[in-house]
């Protein structure tokens, strides 16, 4: 059974989409406000009001380039959380040169979907978990989590969220590694999962000049997710950020891999909720699995 829809977050108390429009978007970050680029965003904005604590401008290139301009207030990183029904997962937030704030909010939903999912003893793989707000919300759930980045800086920030949380002696294991090289070895290992947690960048390298590239490496990551996932598994989530992609093109991709075991596909857009006026701001598409 498949199924084609869109996956919002909504605000929370640390997070807020405040208003959007003119290629741009306002956004609360615990008790910071800040402007970023945002293409999707072509209509007006419902309030002249855009008062921040720091804007990102963007460079020439959509792909990247430009730097942040921040008020004299605003500190290196803040302490954030994001409630959860199993409790609260907590982390640092900063202003990248990458113009994310070391998190993705509109993840929130996702998370939400997951956390539910998830059972206590429940083995989880979080691959480019990045800054491992995902791998906290399985953990919290109970979960033994298997986080994965290509970035050692990424993970040891992971790793001071854990503590932030209160998650540090969590069976959690953090690991550097090349994304496919290490899932190839979890299936030789015979390895297997009960959930699967998939973000994917468009490019990126590992950390041995590996090259990720999304539209060329994406069917070898699914093909790798079917045979790391148990009889008994719950959830498989992709989540992609590269516009020229649809989430139409990803459902015959997990249709492929996962539609013998059953259960049901999800694929859609997935989009932040503004507090002005209530219009769905679209960030990403995805594709889910589920035995439930």
């Amino acid at each position: 059974m498949t199924g084609l829809g869109v996956l919002v977050t909504e605000p929370w108390a640390d997070f807020g989409l405040v208003d959007s429009g003119g290629g741009r978007k306002l956004e609360r970050h615990g008790r910071f406000r800040f402007i970023r680029p945002e293409p999707q965003a072509m209509w007006a904005p419902a309030s002249p009001d855009w008062r921040a604590d720091g804007e990102f401008v963007g460079g020439s290139d959509e792909e990247g380039g430009g730097r942040w301009q921040l008020n004299s207030n605003v500190p290196d990183r803040w302490a954030m959380q994001r409630p959860t029904p199993a409790g609260p997962v907590a982390f640092w937030a900063s202003n990248t040169p990458f113009r994310h704030l070391g998190y993705f909010p509109d993840m929130g939903a996702q998370w939400d979907w997951l956390q539910a999912a998830i059972r206590p003893g429940d083995r989880v793989l979080n691959m480019f978990g990045y800054t491992g707000v995902g791998s906290l919300v399985a953990a919290r759930a109970g979960a033994q989590v298997t986080h994965v980045d290509a970035s050692k800086k990424s993970v040891a920030a992971a790793r001071e969220n854990a503590a932030l949380s209160g998650l540090a002696e969590a069976p959690i294991r953090w690991i550097v590694d090349d994304a496919l090289k290490f899932l190839r070895r979890e299936v030789r290992r015979g390895s297997r999962y009960h959930g699967l947690i998939f973000d994917p960048p468009k490019y990126g390298r590992g950390p041995d000049g590996e090259v990720w590239q999304l539209e060329r490496d994406l069917p070898e990551l699914v093909d790798l997710a079917r045979q790391l996932l148990a009889d008994d598994a719950r959830v498989c989530v992709l989540t992609v950020y590269a516009i020229r992609l649809s989430a139409l093109a990803l459902q015959p991709l997990l249709e492929q891999a996962l539609g013998p075991r059953g259960g049901r596909i999800e694929v859609g857009d997935m989009g932040v909720r503004e507090e002005a006026r209530g219009l769905i701001l679209p960030t990403a598409i995805f594709a889910r699995w589920s035995a439930l």
